[in-house]
């Protein structure tokens, strides 16, 4: 899985930017979108794989603030720029004669940076959070990477609901986010169904995408808001890898099984 990631997003990155037909803001957010799902998979895989190896579990402290930092920080950067990517698609379709205007390529660099600098700044806040807690329930963790939810069972401190507060705002603003997605397709999906062609396309294009970003949000909301009675290790290993394994290895064939530029590109 974590080969097929890798060269996937590999080569869009590289068919992106060597390809200059491929300048455009689509595949501008598109490149993006694979670096993402390079570091977020990088973050938690060869890690584990190191473990499994060595037969060895142990993680660092600082590593594993690490890890916590970089994975929230891709896991928020990626449904960010995920949310701009449909607005991106949304005006290209409803809204051709504006799409020039509204998605210029200063435009573009902004939304992108919004999406980067804001997941920056919610991974310092609940990495710093966090790791500000006393853990006095043991050192072991019940997934293979550093996961809040998870160290948060290890806090024996009231201070642990700061955090807990974060962790739900951050799902709700999430669940914002995937609102935006879903309405965006489906307002796409009402003004292809008004044309005489293209609607098969369409929903071929757009129904991968909505159920990959679907899988991805709710599995990472579960993961942060489930209760502790109804975790067990089977699930806390199932629910990880649908949010963290899972989108950055098919990413690249949903966004690119579709695209005859992309096909030619590469």
């Amino acid at each position: 899985i974590y080969l097929a990631a890798l060269l996937g997003n590999s080569l869009i990155i590289t068919a992106v930017a060597c390809d200059h037909r491929l300048h455009t803001p689509m595949y501008f957010f598109l490149l993006k979108l694979s670096l993402i799902d390079l570091g977020s998979i990088s973050t938690t895989l060869p890690k584990a794989m190191a473990n499994s190896l060595w037969d060895n579990r142990a993680i660092s402290y600082t590593g594993c603030a690490a890890q916590v930092f970089l994975l929230v920080f891709f896991i928020l950067a990626e449904l960010y720029l995920l949310t701009v990517m449909a607005y991106d698609r949304y005006v290209a379709i409803c809204k051709p004669l504006h799409y020039g205007t509204l998605l210029g390529s200063r435009a573009c660099v902004h939304m992108a940076a919004a999406a980067w600098g804001s997941a920056f700044l919610h991974a310092v806040l609940h990495t710093a959070n966090t790791f500000s807690l006393p853990l006095c329930r043991g050192n072991a963790l019940d997934q293979f990477f550093c996961e809040i939810p998870q160290i948060l069972k290890l806090s024996c401190s009231d201070s642990y609901l700061r955090e807990a507060g974060l962790v739900v705002v951050t799902v709700y603003l999430s669940l914002g986010c995937f609102v935006f997605i879903v309405v965006s397709y489906v307002q796409i999906l009402r003004a292809v169904l008004r044309m005489a062609q293209g609607w098969h396309n369409a929903f071929s294009t757009c129904l991968p995408h909505l159920a990959v970003v679907s899988l991805y949000v709710t599995t990472a909301s579960f993961a942060y808001l489930k209760p502790p009675s109804i975790s067990s290790p089977v699930l806390n290993l199932v629910v990880a890898v649908l949010y963290s394994v899972f989108p950055p290895a098919v990413n690249p064939l949903i966004y690119s099984m579709r695209n005859q530029e992309l096909k030619d590109a590469l």
